[in-house]
């Protein structure tokens, strides 16, 4: 298990090809932090830019729902509407019949 060092440890560090311990300097460990922070801020922006890109994809998927809403709404009203109107021309035909009899 390899344990990360962090600004507080002491200033040594393992020499991995040597094996012995190096003086590590202050600068060099603000290098490094500045090159963490340097990276989290990159990320930040791009999740940013993945976020926007995410909410524009949202808010097109939204408006294509709502017209497909929109859609059934005007379908389902144009089949209420015939529906109405095969009704009255069976109604029609049954007084006819009955006229007739």
């Amino acid at each position: 298990m390899v344990l990360k060092k962090t600004l507080f440890d002491d200033n040594q560090r393992i020499d991995q090809s040597s094996g012995l311990r190096k003086e590590v300097t202050s600068v060099e460990r603000l290098k490094n932090l500045e090159d963490k922070i340097t990276t989290a801020i990159e990320r930040v922006k791009t999740l940013k830019d993945e976020k926007v890109i995410m909410q524009r994809k949202i808010r097109e998927l939204e408006g294509l729902l709502n017209e497909k809403n929109q859609e059934i709404e005007q379908l389902q009203s144009e089949k209420d509407i015939i529906r109405n109107q095969i009704e009255s021309l069976l109604n029609e035909l049954e007084m006819i019949e009955s006229e007739k009899e």
